[in-house]
C-alpha cells in the first residue's frame, strides 16, 4: 500500500495534466512506462495520439497475441473492458490497467452472463453437443461459459473447425453471425446482439458518397447490416481491411468501420483518399465509437502514475475464461 506521502506526491503530480500540452504529456507517459516496466497496447479505434504512443496497435486478436507474449509487469489497455479483461486472463500474474474502466462495448452488454447461461441450458436439452463459439466481444463471464472464442479475423476459419452435424451457438453479434453463415454455408443459432457503431452506417448515405466518388470502393467490416455488406466491394476484420486499402490499386475508398483505423490506413497509404462512411443522422458523430474514444493521453497518464483502474478477476473465473481463449489461439495457428 502506498504511503500517505507517496499518495499526495501522486495528487500533486497528476494535477499537473492540466498544465501539460500533448508533447509534455507524451514524454511524462514514456516516463512512467520506462520506471513501471508496461507496455501499451492499443485498439486501432483509439485517438491517434494513443495510436502513435503505444508499443503495439492491432485488433482484437493481434492484440490478444500480443498480451500472451509480452514480458513487460504492467499492461495497459487503451481499448474497450473486455479487451483488458482478455490481457488479465491471458496474464494472470501481471497488472492489467485500463484509462477508463467506463470503456464499455455494446455488444458485451448485449450478452449478460446470466441470460447466455440461461439460453446454453436450454440449448443442451434440444442439442446436448452444441458448441458455443463466441466472439471475443464478450464479458469475461461469458467468455468462461464458452467452448471457443473468436475475432472477426479468425471466426470463419473456427467454424469451418467444427464437425457439419454439431450445431453452432454464434454469440452476440447478430452481423457478424449472418456473413459467417453466408460465407461457410453454416447454419448457426444466432444471438441478437449489434455493435451501435457498424449498426449506424447508412446505406442511403454511402451511396451518396460513392455517386460523388464514382471511383471509390466501399470497405466495410462484417459487423455492419446485410445492406452495407451487399454493397461493399471488400468485407474484412479491422486488420484485413487495413491491408487492403494498402495494397490495393485503388485510390479511393469509403470507409465503413470506425474512423480511428483511418489513421493507420493514412500511413500505410499516403496517397489514397480515406472517407468515413456517413451514419443515418446527419451531423452525428455516432460512427465513432463513445467507449473507445472514453481513452484520452490524460487518462492514460493517470493511470500509468497511480496504477489504477486495474483489472481484476477471480481466480477461478480467469481459469474457465482461459481456456476457450487459449483453443481460440491454438486454432489460429498459421
Amino acid at each position: 500500500m502506498c504511503s500517505p506521502w507517496a499518495v499526495v506526491a501522486m495528487e500533486e503530480r497528476a494535477e499537473l495534466v492540466t498544465t501539460l500540452g500533448d508533447e509534455e504529456l507524451i514524454a511524462e507517459i514514456a516516463r512512467l512506462k520506462r520506471e513501471k516496466n508496461a507496455v501499451i497496447l492499443a485498439h486501432y479505434y483509439q485517438y491517434s495520439e494513443i495510436q502513435d504512443l503505444a508499443d503495439f496497435i492491432g485488433d482484437s486478436l493481434e492484440l490478444s497475441r500480443r498480451a500472451q507474449e509480452t514480458t513487460a509487469d504492467v499492461i495497459v489497455f487503451c481499448g474497450v473492458h473486455f479487451m483488458a479483461e482478455t490481457a488479465k486472463i491471458l496474464n494472470p500474474s501481471k497488472r492489467v490497467l485500463i484509462p477508463d474502466v467506463n470503456a464499455g462495448c455494446s455488444l458485451a452488454e448485449s450478452a449478460p452472463a446470466e441470460e447466455y447461461r440461461r439460453v446454453r441450458e436450454e440449448l443442451r436439452q434440444q442439442y446436448p453437443n452444441h458448441v458455443a463459439i463466441t466472439y471475443i466481444n464478450c464479458s469475461a463471464e461469458v467468455k468462461a461459459l464458452s467452448d471457443i472464442i473468436c475475432t472477426s479475423s479468425n471466426a470463419e476459419r473456427i467454424i469451418r473447425s467444427v464437425p457439419d452435424d454439431v450445431p453452432i451457438l454464434f454469440a452476440p453479434d447478430r452481423n457478424l453471425g449472418k456473413y459467417l453463415q453466408r460465407k461457410t454455408g453454416r447454419p448457426m443459432i444466432l444471438w441478437n446482439g449489434t455493435c451501435i457503431v457498424h449498426q449506424s452506417f447508412s446505406i442511403r448515405r454511402i451511396e451518396e458518397q460513392l455517386a460523388e466518388h464514382p471511383d471509390a470502393e466501399l470497405i466495410a467490416h462484417p459487423e455492419c447490416e446485410d445492406v452495407v455488406l451487399e454493397r461493399a466491394d471488400f468485407i474484412g476484420s479491422t486488420s484485413a481491411l487495413l491491408r487492403y486499402v494498402a495494397t490495393s490499386p485503388r485510390q479511393t475508398f469509403i470507409v465503413a468501420t470506425e474512423p480511428g483505423i483511418i489513421h493507420q490506413m493514412e500511413k500505410a497509404a499516403p496517397s489514397k483518399r480515406l472517407i468515413a462512411a456517413l451514419p443515418e443522422q446527419e451531423g452525428c458523430r455516432c460512427s465513432e465509437c463513445p467507449y473507445m474514444k472514453l481513452n484520452t493521453l490524460e487518462k492514460l497518464y493517470r493511470c500509468l502514475l497511480t496504477g489504477e483502474p486495474e483489472v481484476r478477476l477471480d481466480p477461478d473465473l480467469i481459469e474457465r475464461a482461459r481456456r476457450p481463449l487459449e483453443r481460440m489461439l491454438e486454432l489460429s495457428k498459421p
